[in-house]
């Protein structure tokens, strides 16, 4: 039996009953055995052959909207711990958004599309660096870090953010825009779609977004030791699979009456302030992450391609 086979049989029941946790009545995951035995595995092994136990290896892990980021860095998480032994940490770029009180003054200074949570600028980035300092700090002290809440759109309370005891071997860094480089400043001037064009006439909104992915999110991205991109055939695909996202959450969160989710065309316009960057990682992404899994309209990983090996 060879390493990827021993490796299946001691996590599978750990992955499946993570994998079942996600399913809904109408949406079952398809060939798990493949996803876990030909791509995610191998993934991981690649993964902890580059770990020590000096500092943690941070993974930078980017898709769009509705890529699977989340279901995929847990289920490497369930992995690496259960069959590698490794301490995980797994935080989302969403959980640093600025609250809803510092965006509304953003967007009253800057522009009022920042107003929507999204988009780099709306993050702080300040909060991140300071947890990857820490993180990679000779003497480890407990970190608190904090906790996005998207159905009211606000930071949640101090009480409910993520308490991190302990050294991690492995950081999972993931977000839709984590890696994302800027554009060049000339193709900034045609808008996109039909919000750049009505809402952002004086471009004042891209450039600014621009700015911050050339200075404070390059710096920010530099910190990671590698990066492993989920790439979809196209973006009307993502806003299909946002939808049912969206769609999810609602379920869960459907008993509270405060909770704010959005309709199919709060849906569409809000994937609008996400095409310009996403576009661009289809087509930069793939030249520069370490793994790229290629992802088929039914939301299957189709192959897995290594930079180096």
């Amino acid at each position: 039996m060879n390493k990827t086979n021993i490796c299946f049989d001691k996590v599978k029941k750990d992955c499946f009953k993570f994998i079942k946790s996600q399913e809904t009545k109408t949406e079952k995951f398809c060939n798990k055995d493949k996803m876990l035995k030909s791509f995610l595995i191998p993934m991981c092994f690649w993964i902890a052959n580059k770990t020590n136990n000096k500092k943690p290896y941070f993974v930078g892990l980017a898709g769009g909207q509705g890529t699977g980021k989340t279901t995929i860095s847990s289920i490497v998480k369930i992995i690496l711990e259960k069959y590698f032994k490794l301490k995980v940490f797994k935080i989302s770029i969403d959980d640093f958004y600025k609250t809803r009180k510092e965006r509304i003054i953003l967007s009253k200074k800057i522009h009022p599309m920042l107003m929507t949570r999204g988009v780099p600028g709306t993050h702080d980035v300040q909060m991140m660096l300071s947890f990857f300092k820490k993180a990679k700090s000779k003497i480890f002290k407990k970190i608190e870090l904090p906790d996005f809440n998207k159905a009211i759109d606000d930071r949640s309370p101090k009480k409910s953010w993520y308490k991190l005891k302990e050294k991690p071997d492995v950081v999972i860094f993931e977000g839709w825009c984590v890696g994302a480089k800027a554009e060049l400043n000339k193709t900034l001037k045609k808008s996109i779609n039909s919000l750049e064009k009505t809402n952002d006439q004086k471009l004042l909104w891209r450039n600014y977004v621009n700015k911050q992915l050339k200075n404070k999110y390059k710096k920010l991205y530099s910190q990671l030791n590698c990066m492993i991109y989920l790439k979809a055939q196209n973006f009307s695909l993502l806003q299909k699979w946002r939808l049912k996202q969206e769609h999810k959450l609602w379920l869960k969160s459907k008993k509270s009456s405060s909770h704010k989710i959005m309709n199919k065309n709060d849906v569409l316009k809000f994937m609008q302030t996400y095409q310009r960057i996403t576009e661009n990682m289809f087509k930069k992404m793939p030249k520069y992450a370490s793994i790229v899994l290629n992802l088929n309209s039914n939301h299957q990983i189709k192959s897995a391609v290594y930079k180096n090996k």
